[in-house]
C-alpha cells in the first residue's frame, strides 16, 4: 500500500470517531504516519485542554486506527 492509500485509510477510520470529538466541541487532525507505522494527530478544539483525551487517544483513535490497519503499531499527539 503507498503512502497516499495509508493515509487516506487512516482519515476514514477517524471519520468514525470525528462525529463524537465533534459533538464535544473537539475534532482530530492526522499529521502524518511514519515508515515505522507511528501514526501522529493533532488534537483540535476542546479535545486539546480535555483532561479525558489520554483516554480517548488510546480508546478511541487509537483503536480505531488499528481496528482499520493492525499494522499500525501507535498513534501518537503532536503539539504545536
Amino acid at each position: 500500500m503507498n503512502k497516499p492509500e495509508l493515509l487516506n485509510q487512516i482519515e476514514e477510520s477517524l471519520n468514525t470517531v470525528r462525529p463524537f470529538l465533534v459533538k464535544d466541541g473537539g475534532n482530530v487532525e492526522l499529521v502524518d504516519v511514519s515508515e515505522d507505522w507511528v501514526v501522529s494527530i493533532k488534537l483540535e478544539g476542546s479535545c486539546k485542554s480535555c483532561l479525558m483525551s489520554d483516554m480517548t487517544m488510546k480508546n478511541g483513535i487509537e483503536q480505531s486506527i488499528k481496528k482499520a490497519l493492525p499494522q499500525i503499531k501507535s498513534v501518537v499527539e503532536v503539539t504545536e
